[in-house]
């Protein structure tokens, strides 16, 4: 595997966002600001009242970040994992329920960079109990599901490399 410096990498996260739906690259743009308290999130992405009352309950749903952070050094048994799961499936599932992201990549894109390279090793099961729910529609269900690849699902080793590349908001400039 050939080694990249920090330029590379930055440049590969870069073209994996790219990679995105456009709803899916607004939607992890908007969830980079509110779970990293950039800027006002509401007045920022909210193209009506449906949209504003969506950032306002993403705003309710990420208030405990902070919390889950926290949490993933002390990882290292069943006695730390129930609390831990449970915050991060129920998160999981508040963000794959708005619909915007179609799959494993862009879920992984997003919570790489809401709790850093330590969260890797608990994606995928996080991911996969919170697709099941019955609360994701069949069909989206299916395409979620199917979405997570089988080296990502059983991998042997996660990198701990924290990500480069951060997407934000950027102006339309005026004509």
């Amino acid at each position: 595997m050939a080694r990249y410096d920090s330029s590379g990498l930055t440049i590969a996260e870069l073209r994996e966002f790219a990679s995105f739906a456009p709803c899916e690259q607004r939607y992890i743009r908007r969830s980079l600001d509110i779970a990293l308290g950039r800027g006002d999130a509401v007045k920022r992405w909210a193209r009506d009242q449906d949209e504003a009352a969506s950032i306002r309950a993403q705003l309710v749903a990420y208030r405990d970040l902070e919390k889950v952070r926290k949490m993933l050094p002390s990882i290292d048994g069943l006695d730390n994992l129930q609390p831990f799961m449970a915050r991060i499936m129920h998160q999981t599932a508040f963000d794959l329920a708005q619909g915007r992201l179609e799959g494993f990549s862009a879920y992984r894109f997003l919570y790489e960079r809401m709790f850093g390279a330590e969260v890797r090793p608990w994606l995928p099961s996080a991911f996969c109990g919170a697709a099941a729910l019955p609360l994701i529609r069949p069909d989206k269900r299916r395409v979620l599901l199917q979405s997570i690849s089988e080296s990502a699902a059983t991998a042997h080793g996660w990198s701990t490399r924290q990500p480069c590349f951060y997407p934000e908001f950027v102006e339309a400039e005026a004509a």
